[in-house]
């Protein structure tokens, strides 16, 4: 038998690869059957929408083939009710990058999908979902859709990350560039200490360029380019707002005293100097003699007025039930100003011992760029 030389084969090697190269032109099959069935949430559902309370809904459905049994992807879609997904108004990849049959959207996101279909807060509105399976560039829409029905909350869909005051009925007047920070208590949540007046009183997004504008409207927060004041003459508020149900609280702060714990009562009144500022100069001060020493205790009182003219007491003092007397060294966390109780001793600071019969100076800070506190200066 004569033995094929080695040239001969790898000859032969060469041309059977080429061969099964050229049976694969076809290259890869991207054919895929759509999803058929859609199986939860069920068609029709009805959602009231409750973005704090992190609640969720799951969408599920069956699973798309691919002809060559690779990986199908999948995406939910939402369009508006007499929408035909060819422009849809949101979609979003399934869980683990789009190879789930399964997406958890939570309240605060089906309430922004709500939003961009135009359902107003406050309102009912109905879009329909479908899941698109898709390989490669080839994508097809699911036959089937479901219909749901979304009340959305009070509140807005995307609450501003950071929010400003401006205008000529506040403290920073009309230029866009000065306008006051709010402080930012948690997600959509604002608070700021200041004088509001007779003029315009805008709530602005941003201090450069084109901001969005929000005004205030009795106890509620809108949005808009209005600007109605809330006060009819000049008063120190607490204005706190709520994104998240478009609520507005304005509080007047009446008055803050020095409140002396061991008299038991309001050694003088911090005259308000602006810009969540309020501040007393050269006070005279002197201990409270107990039989077992001098006593130096002290927090603040703030009368505070509602919307309904209720006036009402609140104390506030130490993050601390007790303290010792601060010196050079304290830490500035010493002096942080949070509610308290209005136990006569407790949740009190100390006056630093040099204080006592001297004349002091004592500053409130109520403002957006750190930790609410308190200042004490010993002439």
């Amino acid at each position: 038998m004569k033995k094929l030389s080695w040239p001969l084969l790898l000859l032969l090697f060469t041309v059977g690869l080429l061969s099964g190269c050229r049976k694969d032109d076809g290259g890869l099959n991207e054919t895929i059957t759509p999803v058929t069935n859609l199986l939860a949430p069920a068609t029709n559902i009805y959602v009231r929408l409750d973005p704090p309370s992190n609640a969720a809904v799951t969408f599920e459905w069956g699973q798309a083939r691919a002809v060559d049994g690779t990986l199908v992807l999948y995406e939910v879609v939402f369009d508006k009710e007499d929408g035909d997904f060819s422009k849809p108004l949101y979609s979003t990849t399934s869980g683990s990058n789009g190879l789930d049959t399964k997406l958890v959207l939570t309240h605060s996101d089906l309430n922004r999908i709500a939003n961009i279909a135009g359902i107003k807060s406050s309102a009912t509105g109905k879009l329909k979902w479908t899941v698109n399976a898709s390989k490669g560039v080839n994508v097809v829409t699911s036959a089937e859709s479901h219909m749901m029905t979304l009340e959305r909350p009070a509140g807005f869909a995307t609450p501003p990350p950071v929010l400003y005051l401006t205008g000529s009925g506040t403290e920073a007047g009309t230029n866009l560039a000065q306008a006051l920070k709010f402080k930012s208590l948690s997600a959509g949540v604002f608070e700021l200490y200041t004088k509001l007046g007779p003029g315009d009183v805008k709530l602005v997004d941003a201090t450069t360029g084109t901001p969005t504008n929000y005004y205030i409207d009795g106890n509620k927060l809108m949005e808009g380019t209005q600007s109605p004041s809330p006060a009819a003459t000049p008063k120190v508020y607490r204005v706190r707002l709520d994104f998240n149900n478009a609520a507005a609280t304005l509080t007047e702060i009446e008055s803050i005293g020095l409140w002396f714990a061991p008299e038991n009562k309001v050694l003088v009144t911090l005259p308000y100097v602006g810009k969540g500022v309020w501040k007393v100069e050269n006070t005279p001060l002197e201990f409270h003699q107990e039989s077992w020493g001098r006593d130096e205790r002290y927090k603040f009182l703030f009368m505070e007025k509602n919307a309904a003219g209720a006036s009402s007491k609140q104390y506030y003092g130490s993050t601390n039930s007790d303290n010792q007397p601060p010196t050079a060294s304290t830490a500035a966390a010493y002096y942080a100003l949070v509610p308290v109780s209005d136990a006569q001793y407790d949740y009190s600071y100390k006056f630093p011992k040099e204080a006592d019969k001297k004349n002091i100076d004592v500053t409130v800070r109520l403002q957006a760029d750190g930790p609410y506190t308190h200042q004490v200066v010993v002439r």
